[in-house]
């Protein structure tokens, strides 16, 4: 297969998977599964795996018509995670289950913004006109395994850490997800 390049394959793995960053999900994610009653690791990760791969096929165009640019979107991606963020911290509830259905909550907020939001859409497109179209398509796909093999795991993740862990990691990656959405909204409010 001409273009397929195992380097190229690896990058592109590695900076999806810190973009997404599944494992600073986990305690948003047990969070989530609580509130809803259970979360659908396969709707989850074929739904962000959609978005994620309509994105990489026709995202400029999709904004294009829509009148928008990679710029506003990403800012709009980066307050939702910033108020994620704010709930993990704070212990306030934001966002509140429609009907407490696990389907719906593994559509929203889970397969989008959490998996594919505007910060992982955005660097999909990055990606694309930086690497050959195969390998992107296969990194995607990797963190797609990835995804699914972590949000199947949270009941195990759940136990291991326990309620004490949990906090802790919740508090802190609570600040990473402020942090991360300030860096976005900051980049791309420089950008329009």
């Amino acid at each position: 297969m001409e273009g397929f390049n195992i380097s190229e394959i690896v990058t592109v793995s590695l900076t999806l998977f810190a973009v997404i960053d599944i494992l600073g999900s986990i305690p948003l994610l047990i969070n989530i599964k609580r509130k809803m009653g259970g979360i659908s690791s396969l709707t989850a990760t074929v739904v962000s795996g959609a978005l994620m791969i309509l994105f990489f096929l026709a995202g400029s165009d999709i904004l294009k018509f829509m009148g928008l640019d990679v710029s506003s979107f990403a800012i709009a991606g980066s307050i939702i995670i910033f108020i994620l963020g704010l709930e993990m911290i704070l212990g306030i509830e934001f966002f509140k289950p429609d009907g407490g259905s696990a389907k719906t909550g593994s559509i929203v907020p889970i397969a989008f913004p959490m998996i594919a939001g505007s910060g992982t859409l955005t660097t999909i497109l990055s990606l694309k006109a930086s690497y050959h179209y195969y390998n992107v398509l296969i990194g995607i796909l990797v963190n797609l395994v990835i995804i699914f093999i972590a949000i199947r795991s949270l009941s195990l993740l759940e136990r291991l850490l326990g309620p004490a862990g949990i906090l802790v990691i919740r508090k802190f990656f609570g600040v990473i997800l402020i942090a991360i959405a300030v860096k976005i909204f900051k980049e791309n409010a420089l950008a329009t």
